[in-house]
């Protein structure tokens, strides 16, 4: 079996790194479910239903072979018209970006669109989209955390650049602690 984490590519056959990637989605957009990677098997965990009355905006997943600065995989917010089932891997480009702390730490979240999806593909940054899908994200993760009295500071959305840079350090972060053995769910 692979591992989604360590054995998928994040390059992309549409387009190169850091603007276009693969994506393992985790959550399909809708769902309520808190599904996480297991490190250690590589299988999704349940790892909890969300204590408020809220559902993800977006597909949410990680981008393979990245290391973020909270020891999880880099997140990604796949925007697309349909709901992405857990498990899938699936072509992605960059449209900016949301960070938060969230319990004290940097946490990004790459915003991004299926390449494939002929109507979320049309936007170029997360500028050209409506105003009120962003609005819709900042309230989700100030909101989702907050019956289980966790506190989540969410920051603007910022441009492509941005992400491009998290990304690229992202990657670096992953194949610096690979090669040094630091990185759970490899057999050695």
């Amino acid at each position: 079996m692979i591992h989604p984490w360590h054995d998928v590519s994040p390059t992309s056959k549409v387009g190169e790194l850091p603007g276009y990637f693969q994506a393992v989605v985790e959550i399909p957009k809708g769902s309520n479910l808190k599904y996480e990677l297991d490190k250690g098997s590589g299988m999704l965990r349940l790892d909890r239903v969300l204590s408020s009355a809220v559902y993800y905006p977006a597909n949410y997943g990680f981008i393979p072979q990245t290391l973020a600065e909270d020891d999880d995989p880099l997140d990604v917010l796949v925007y697309c018209t349909e709901e992405i089932p857990p498990a899938t891997i699936c072509d992605a480009r960059v449209v900016g970006m949301m960070t938060m702390i969230d319990q004290g730490q940097p946490d990004h979240k790459i915003i991004a669109v299926l390449c494939q999806d002929p109507i979320y593909n049309d936007f170029p940054t997360a500028g050209a989209f409506p105003r009120h899908i962003f609005k819709l994200l900042r309230r989700f993760f100030e909101d989702y955390k907050a019956l289980e009295n966790k506190q989540v500071a969410v920051d603007d959305i910022l441009p492509v650049e941005a992400a491009h840079a998290i990304i690229e350090d992202s990657l670096a972060r992953y194949w610096k602690s690979r090669r040094k053995g630091d990185i759970k769910g490899l057999k050695s």
